[in-house]
């Protein structure tokens, strides 16, 4: 099981993949709050996804986001490290993403 320290590193890593993503890929259109929530660790980060950017990332739930991740720990690093497809977990119900079905083909692009 992977630490919350691991976790945030994890989500810190994918926030600047997505910064250069946005720098070589352009901009995508997706401004919208953003939940993570680890379910083995009981615990949750939050931010906000602006222009296909992950900022302000912080420790803690948002039960309004507009998008809500839900993965155990080693899923999460997985899936950021990229050990993990993002489709598959999604289909065998590793992975939860809670979303507009607009947001989620925007994500799909991210991701």
């Amino acid at each position: 099981m992977a630490s919350v320290d691991e976790c945030r590193q994890a989500l810190q890593d994918l926030a600047a993949r997505l910064d250069r993503h946005t720098t070589t890929q352009g901009r995508i259109d997706l401004d919208r709050t953003l939940a993570c929530r680890i379910t083995d660790l009981d615990t949750a980060f939050h931010g906000r996804l602006e222009g296909g950017r992950l900022v302000d990332l912080s420790d803690g739930d948002d039960p309004k986001a507009k998008i809500a991740l839900s993965a155990n720990s080693d899923d999460l690093v997985a899936l950021v490290h990229g050990q993990l497809d993002i489709m598959q977990a999604v289909g065998s119900r590793r992975v939860s993403i809670k979303a507009n079905p607009f947001d989620l083909m925007k994500l799909r692009k991210l991701l």
